[in-house]
């Protein structure tokens, strides 16, 4: 086995574990489960990465040399964004605990009002739908209006509006040779 291989599999892994982490409901173990999502997101960019090189620094050595400097900053922002995601779970943890003295999520009165209505609205969904397809045969919002709601007007239209605004058209040439404003 190369190196190449342990790290994919390691990386495999800890994607693996960190979403299974995630979909529970204990906060701790969704900050944990992101956690390794995060490390296993940096061991995803250092495996495309490639093999390392020479610093990527004007003149150090040739270009062909040289490492990728686009994987190394990619880790660098994906390692801040962790660190500020895990921060906030943190203190949404502390919340949770300082107010039920514990960090699971539970639903609670709306959350079951909100799946009881779900269910009682899937009948009423199929009647919707059937409105709505009465109501395909209009081509437009706007029916029964005679003309199209929107009209653009000019300076015929108003007579306050100016319309002296410059034009992409080339000017028109007058009878006596020059040109007309």
């Amino acid at each position: 086995m190369n190196v190449s291989l342990v790290l994919i599999i390691v990386m495999a892994v800890l994607f693996a574990c960190g979403v299974y982490a995630m979909l529970e409901r204990s906060l701790t173990r969704v900050l944990i489960g992101f956690l390794l999502l995060g490390n296993a997101a940096n061991l995803l960019l250092l495996i495309v990465m490639g093999e390392p090189g020479i610093a990527p620094f004007f003149g150090s050595g040739p270009v062909e040399e040289m490492s990728d400097p686009l994987p190394q900053a990619l880790t660098l922002t994906a390692i801040v964004i962790t660190f500020a995601v895990s921060a906030f779970l943190l203190a949404l943890i502390y919340r949770s605990w300082q107010l039920g003295q514990a960090d699971t999520v539970t639903d609670d009165a709306a959350d079951i009002e909100v799946r009881e209505r779900a269910a009682e609205t899937e009948d009423t969904m199929d009647e919707e739908t059937e409105i709505e397809d009465a109501d395909d045969d209009a081509t437009t919002d706007f029916v029964g209006t005679a003309t199209a709601p929107i009209m653009i007007l000019g300076a015929r239209d108003v007579a306050g509006v100016r319309d002296d605004a410059p034009v992409d058209r080339p000017a028109r040439r007058r009878d006596d040779g020059g040109e007309d404003a």
